[in-house]
């Protein structure tokens, strides 16, 4: 008996420095994310959940909605600061943090969240969603790199040349047996 994980990856969302919990989606995010809600409208869906970041939830609304289903909202799930909240950084240095950060587990940036650490506090909630959605399907709103952490824990090939290819937003079919990730497809065009 299998379990169907889709993580979703948040739509485009600008970046506004100290906004990173309430920005929400751009015109042309919300116009995806009616695209994902429309996506999952032939799947069978038994929860929905996602990150409280409100991107995060934007993005997974209308599949809550069509399916009659509340967010349920996990902070475990928020996306890993690679720097601290508080710090700028340009968007090189930023890149190159979170290419080390996959290559060094317990490598971030002055305040921010190693992978490691954010595994820690993830997959604790995966495995307890894992646990009580045993043999159904659910959705969970997502970030790149928490998406990218939470996959590089089960299998080790999610890393940074994965995450850099994902898109904004992304849909992964999980297929877990248990605990076990048995399969990842991208199932997004």
């Amino acid at each position: 008996m299998t379990t169907t994980m889709y993580m979703v990856r948040h739509a485009e969302s600008p970046f506004a420095f100290g906004e990173e919990r309430t920005r929400g989606l751009s015109e042309e995010g919300w116009e995806e994310a009616r695209r994902v809600g429309r996506f999952f409208q032939d799947i069978d869906v038994d929860f929905v959940a996602s990150s409280s970041y409100t991107r995060a939830k934007q993005t997974v609304q209308f599949v809550a909605e069509s399916k009659g289903l509340p967010i349920a909202e996990y902070e475990e799930l928020i996306e890993r600061p690679i720097k601290g909240l508080d710090y700028q950084a340009t968007w090189d240095t930023l890149y190159q943090a979170i290419r080390q950060s996959f290559a060094d587990k317990d490598f971030a940036l002055e305040g921010g969240e190693s992978t490691r650490a954010a595994q820690q506090r993830a997959i604790p909630v995966i495995e307890r969603l894992l646990n009580e959605q045993e043999c159904r399907t659910f959705v969970i709103g997502t970030h790149g790199n928490i998406m990218t952490i939470i996959m590089n824990y089960y299998d080790e090939q999610y890393g940074f040349e994965f995450w850099d290819q994902t898109t904004k937003p992304d849909i992964y079919k999980l297929t877990f047996e248990g605990q076990r990730l048995v399969r990842v497809e991208r199932v997004w065009k």
